[in-house]
């Protein structure tokens, strides 16, 4: 299965919670509350932390949590351009979760490109950021710092 991949709110953004779907076949989408993003930047500045880094991280950490468990479904990724310049980074970070975590998973599927608005996975992750739908899954700080 071919996936694309979208977020509304950027992770930097802590006015805005942060919603990272997919959508082909399947769609799926993984909501980062406001107070959930806040209090992992208080906590990971508190530890000297700092920088972009941070923010690419924790996309990858998001990313993480919204393949993971469909992973052995997927054939191809494209990643929507959140942060230009960083996909390699972005890649590698997710790439390392994966087999930290012991999933069989091959990076070469992963590709970085233009979404659009029309795209299912855009219009997942913007319902869900709306409110008009659920998400599937509801990110805790616990979650997200345990796989910083």
């Amino acid at each position: 299965m071919r996936v694309e991949v979208d977020q509304s709110g950027k992770i930097g953004d802590t006015k805005v919670p942060t919603v990272l779907a997919y959508s082909n076949g399947r769609q799926y989408a993984v909501l980062i509350p406001v107070t959930v993003k806040r209090e992992c930047l208080h906590r990971l500045r508190r530890q000297g932390k700092a920088g972009k880094t941070i923010y690419i991280r924790l996309f990858a950490i998001g990313l993480y949590f919204l393949l993971k468990d469909h992973i052995h479904l997927i054939s191809s990724i494209l990643i929507d351009l959140e942060y230009p310049g960083k996909d390699g980074d972005i890649k590698l970070y997710l790439t390392n979760l994966f087999r930290r975590s012991g999933i069989k998973f091959n990076p070469s599927i992963i590709r970085f490109g233009q979404i659009g608005k029309k795209s299912r996975a855009h219009l997942k992750a913007f319902t869900v950021f709306s409110k008009t739908q659920q998400p599937d899954k509801r990110m805790s700080v616990k979650q997200l710092l345990a796989e910083y």
